[in-house]
């Protein structure tokens, strides 16, 4: 395995133990209007609600970072290749 690979995967492992609910805080907006929604009962009470709008939002929020490294990876890959051959 590669030297650089090492911290790499450390960081990826690392980052897939934190738990997703800290990662999944959503707009303070939106989370202010489902819960002052659920205290009403529009939704019945449900919890799934804040916790769905929070998923939605990070799937959102992920979805153009994705599309943007698919269109761009053969030089994103390029330009790590270079990089990592680069002297000096």
């Amino acid at each position: 395995m590669a030297p650089r690979t090492l911290p790499l995967l450390t960081a990826l492992l690392l980052l897939t133990l934190i738990p997703g609910d800290l990662f999944a805080q959503g707009c303070a907006m939106c989370k202010a209007t489902v819960e002052s929604a659920q205290d009403n009962g529009v939704f019945g009470g449900a919890q799934a609600i804040g916790s769905g709008l929070n998923n939605g939002i990070l799937y959102l929020m992920a979805v153009p970072y994705v599309l943007l490294f698919l269109l761009f990876r053969k030089r994103i890959v390029g330009f790590f290749r270079e990089f990592a051959t680069a002297k000096g």
